[in-house]
Formats: C-alpha cells, sequence, structure tokens
C-alpha cells in the first residue's frame, strides 16, 4: 500500500477543519500518510510541488473541486516523468468530481477508498488565453455561467452549494448575449447564444447534472451551446440540475478534442468554479493525465 500526502486545504468548505482530525481519521483505517495544511492556496502550490520534486506521487487532497484544479496545475506544469495518484476527500463546498464516479461525499467514506488498488486514468483538459494557460479537471464554461461563478466567492460560505443559483440569479438579467464563432477540428460553429459549457465530467455547481454524457476517459469534451431567451431560462435551469436538458431546443451539443471560441461582445471565462480571464479562448484534451483514486 502506498504512502500518501495527505494535503489538506484550510480555505475549503463552510467552515474551518482541523487537519488532525483528518489525519487520525485515516491512520485509524490503517493508512501510511504525511500531513500538510498549508495555510494559503499559494503556499498549497507551493507544498505540492516541493512534495513532488521530493519523490512523492500520491497525492490525498482534503477539499473539493478547487483544490482539485489547484493540484492538477502544479503538479502537471511539471517536468518530471512521474505517475501522478490524486485521490480526493470532500470537505469543499461543491465535490462534483466525485459524483461522476458516484464516490462517497464523505470524508470517511472517501478515505476507505484509498485501502483499494482501483485507479481511473483520467483525462484533464487545458485552457489558453491572453491570460496564459490553465488546467482544468471536471467543467469550465465562458458566458453568464461564468459571471455567476464570479460573483458566487462573494456570497457567504456558510450558504454551501446555494451560492452559484443565487449568483446566477443575480448575473443573468444584465449579462449580454453575444455572437460566438466556436472552431473545433471537425467544424465551425457561428451562433448567438448565453453560454457555452466544456464539460469533462458530468456534474457541476453542486449537483446540477449539466453533462450526462461525458465521461473522463473518452479523449473528448462535452461542448454545449446555449442560446436561451433570459425569459426562457428560469425553465431551462431546473433541466439543467436533472441532466434532461439536451432535449431543449436551445441546447446545441457536440464532442471536441480540441477549440477555440471566439465571442463579441467579450466574456468571462471559468474552470472548475475559478474565473480565469476572458475570451478568447482555446482549449485542448490531455488524455489519461492523472490517475484517480475510485
Amino acid at each position: 500500500m502506498p504512502k500518501w500526502l495527505l494535503a489538506v486545504n484550510r480555505s475549503a468548505g463552510r467552515r474551518s477543519c482541523d487537519p488532525s482530525e483528518i489525519r487520525d481519521l485515516i491512520v485509524g483505517l490503517g493508512i501510511d500518510c504525511d500531513l500538510e495544511a498549508p495555510e494559503s492556496a499559494s503556499a498549497m502550490t507551493t507544498m505540492l510541488v516541493e512534495a513532488a520534486y521530493a519523490g512523492v506521487s500520491h497525492f490525498a487532497l482534503a477539499g473539493g473541486d478547487g483544490t482539485m484544479n489547484l493540484a492538477a496545475n502544479a503538479l502537471l506544469t511539471l517536468d518530471l516523468d512521474t505517475r501522478w495518484t490524486v485521490a480526493i476527500l470532500p470537505i469543499g463546498t461543491g465535490c462534483d468530481l466525485l459524483r461522476t464516479f458516484g464516490l462517497p461525499q464523505d470524508v470517511e467514506g472517501a478515505a476507505r477508498h484509498l485501502l483499494t488498488n482501483e485507479t481511473y486514468k483520467i483525462d484533464v483538459a487545458v485552457l489558453q488565453g491572453d491570460w496564459g494557460m490553465r488546467y482544468f479537471v471536471n467543467v469550465a464554461q465562458a458566458g453568464v455561467g461564468a459571471a455567476a461563478a464570479e460573483t458566487a466567492p462573494r456570497i457567504s460560505r456558510r450558504l454551501g452549494a446555494a451560492r452559484y443559483p443565487l449568483a446566477f440569479a443575480g448575473r443573468l438579467p444584465g449579462f449580454p448575449k453575444a455572437n460566438i464563432r466556436l472552431t473545433t477540428e471537425r467544424r465551425t460553429i457561428e451562433s448567438e447564444a448565453l453560454a457555452v459549457i466544456f464539460a469533462n465530467a458530468q456534474f457541476f455547481a453542486g449537483g446540477w447534472n449539466v453533462a450526462p454524457k461525458a465521461t473522463l476517459v473518452d479523449g473528448v469534451l462535452d461542448i454545449q451551446i446555449i442560446n436561451a431567451r433570459k425569459t426562457h431560462v428560469a425553465a431551462l435551469v431546473p433541466k439543467l440540475i436533472k441532466g434532461t436538458h439536451l432535449r431543449d431546443k436551445a441546447v446545441r451539443r457536440i464532442s471536441a478534442a480540441e477549440f477555440t471560441l471566439e465571442t463579441d461582445p467579450m466574456w468571462p471565462v471559468e474552470a472548475d468554479g475559478d474565473l480565469v480571464g476572458n475570451t478568447s479562448v482555446s482549449g485542448r484534451v490531455v488524455p489519461a493525465a492523472i490517475d484517480l483514486k475510485i
């Protein structure tokens, strides 16, 4: 059984956690681990990079989707011939990546999976724009959904997964539709739209089944162009939550391994819940980039 580096994100979740309690739980299950609990996201990145250069290959991340994103961006940029194995112990406000695999949404349940040998070689995607490069594991967006992701962190953490719907409702009325040009390896689509979603996995926003046909092992992204009237959005959102929206005439779905998106006017872009910049943006899939512990 491998030794794990338990990396606790102190800022994840609705309230602060006690890293020693998580360590004691894992050790009590008979799992060998070292504990690190950096005080900030930048310190977490530095710690992961230093651990990787020191030879660590198995990381148990106590956090959520944002913590997984942070780890992917720390590890996949390194020039090391190492195969990274990553587990998620959910203490964040949203652990949507685990939902795609049906994994437990509690720390103890997820920690018990560290006792098994199963892993999944998952794809990761990378975005590029004038703002630089950013990996994402779960879902990225451009448009009104990204604007909501920009606003959500300003809402109290105590509201948990409710922060994103509240932010979405607040940004929708004043958000501009755009004329978009989406180019993939197979086609070019020009359309008016309110949002474009790039899904590697199925869920986002605390359980919205935004991409029910997505899988992290097929080498492509599930891309959806949402061209709904704002008066129709209230009826569309429940479908997005349940995963029944793909039959709606306001939704166009394609699959692609790479893309470029241009919009007029310029739109915000988010990756795994974090605002990264504005359009134009290009992206591609990095197949089987990480071993996810399942």
